[in-house]
């Protein structure tokens, strides 16, 4: 078995923010890898985190120390190499559908035929042929998720960052993203890191899953996820599915106890 190269590796970032008593920390030394097509679920109480490491890979924001490299060369962050993608679609509403998933494009300088061909394709790709002219406020919330997705796709970037991309939506649309997703990482070799506080999510997607400890926040472990099937509802019907779903609650468990002490 081929083993994976490293793309991404974070060697003790520190990362803290200015309070009425000083510097506040939230990184403490933060250290983990991400390999190529790697899927990565990053979990951890309210308030560790999650969203300050997405910030400090994506290059928004720069540690205090540390090193982050990618594919072996020291970064300050992967402006230009990722794509990010919220929980809210943040999708302009006076564009259309078409118009909304080729804006990347029109800001590379990408020649407009050739952005109006491949905006098309992923569209077709997506499900969503017919509605190039349709606006954001005619869309369901699935259709709204599923066009902010292939605007990020539609970029090529090396890593797609999640922060919480499916939270707001209902669990039947859910499940039906997560398969979109997943198809979409296998037909766009994509490498993805998932910031979630659904543990049956982070399992049922996830290759790995990173657990973080309170802030300031360290890895307090990370978990081989070892499902065969590659569908959320598959991945949901393995029966080793309960044995990690249990384990990473007893370890969010644990961190509640520490809380609470």
């Amino acid at each position: 078995m081929t083993v994976p190269e490293v793309q991404l590796s974070l060697d003790g970032i520190r990362k803290s923010f200015p309070g009425k008593g000083g510097p506040v920390p939230v990184l403490d030394g933060l250290s983990f890898d991400i390999y190529e097509r790697d899927f990565v679920s990053i979990i951890g109480p309210s308030g560790c985190g999650k969203t300050t490491v997405f910030n400090v890979i994506a290059g928004l924001l720069e540690p205090d120390s540390g090193t982050m490299t990618f594919r072996g060369e020291v970064v300050l962050g992967l402006q230009g190499r990722v794509g990010y993608m919220m929980q809210k679609d943040l999708l302009f509403p006076w564009r259309t559908v078409l118009q909304n998933v080729m804006l990347g494009l029109e800001m590379k300088g990408v020649d407009r035929a050739q952005a109006l061909d491949t905006a098309r394709e992923y569209l077709s790709t997506f499900g969503l042929s017919g509605f190039e002219n349709a606006y954001p406020k005619m869309l369901s919330g699935g259709m709204r998720q599923r066009t902010a997705l292939i605007r990020t796709l539609i970029m090529d970037p090396d890593i797609l960052l999640l922060d919480e991309p499916f939270s707001a939506l209902d669990y039947q649309t859910r499940l039906y993203l997560e398969g979109v997703l997943l198809d979409a990482v296998e037909t766009f070799h994509k490498t993805v890191v998932l910031v979630t506080h659904d543990i049956d999510e982070a399992v049922a997607l996830s290759k790995r899953v990173v657990v973080l400890g309170n802030r300031p926040t360290k890895v307090k472990s990370v978990h081989e996820i070892g499902l065969d099937a590659r569908s959320p509802i598959g991945a949901r019907s393995d029966p080793r599915f309960s044995d990690y779903f249990q384990t990473l609650c007893g370890e969010l468990e644990i961190q509640t106890r520490q809380r609470a002490a």
